[in-house]
């Protein structure tokens, strides 16, 4: 797993390494600030003032920051979709597949701000019909043909009914950004979806696919340990 994780870095670093030019370099950084901070309490002013440019120069490559916004969403998701393809394409089961989608959810969410996905919500309906359209198509196709492979694998019970579990799933990744959740709890984002994301698991897992559960748990149990050594 360590291998197919250290290619899907490369992956994300060949594409940061391709921003070279000043529009990708305000887009990345743009991505950082909202990530940290939320979409509505960066300006473009705060963009400018941490890359050391002019705002003028912004407005050369964004007309303006809802067109910012929009394109750091695009880049995201396109970034993601890679990965997920990747997860995919080379792991050796359902079961690895998932876990693999946790070191990316992990990291992603590890510096975002709760407050990021509501921001978009009330304040770039644009970019939030992006999102919307993300999850309810993208990432639910993707979950179901998880569900599918595992099911097909043995590693999953066979009763599912597929289309619900993974509208449920989809609908489920919405939680830990709701304020009156988030708000509540004393943990971060990135630790709330990867309980959420065991407790899938276990719920669609056969005998024979909750051992592989357990398995995976503990190598990233182990992971962790020595990382932290």
């Amino acid at each position: 797993m360590e291998t197919l994780v250290t290619l899907k870095v490369s992956i994300v670093l060949h594409l940061n390494m391709s921003d070279t030019d000043t529009g990708l370099r305000i887009k990345q950084n743009a991505h950082e600030l909202f990530m940290q901070y939320g979409l509505r309490s960066v300006s473009m002013d705060d963009i400018a003032s941490s890359l050391g440019i002019s705002k003028k120069t912004i407005y050369l490559y964004y007309a303006d920051k809802d067109e910012l916004v929009d394109a750091v969403v695009d880049a995201e998701f396109t970034k993601n979709e890679r990965i997920c393809e990747y997860d995919k394409l080379h792991s050796k089961n359902a079961i690895e597949e998932i876990f693999l989608a946790m070191d990316m959810v992990a990291e992603m969410l590890s510096s975002m701000n709760p407050s990021l996905v509501f921001d978009m919500q009330k304040y770039y309906p644009k970019a939030f019909q992006k999102f919307h359209k993300h999850k309810n198509d993208y990432l639910y196709n993707v979950i179901k043909d998880n569900i599918v492979r595992g099911i097909n694998e043995e590693l999953y019970r066979p009763e599912l009914r597929v289309d619900t579990i993974a509208r449920f799933r989809v609908e489920s990744i919405m939680i830990p950004f709701n304020p009156e959740f988030y708000n509540k709890m004393k943990y971060n984002l990135a630790e709330i979806e990867e309980e959420f994301i065991i407790h899938f698991l276990f719920g669609m897992a056969s005998p024979k696919g909750y051992k592989m559960i357990v398995k995976y748990q503990q190598e990233r149990i182990n992971k962790s340990n020595n990382a932290k050594k």
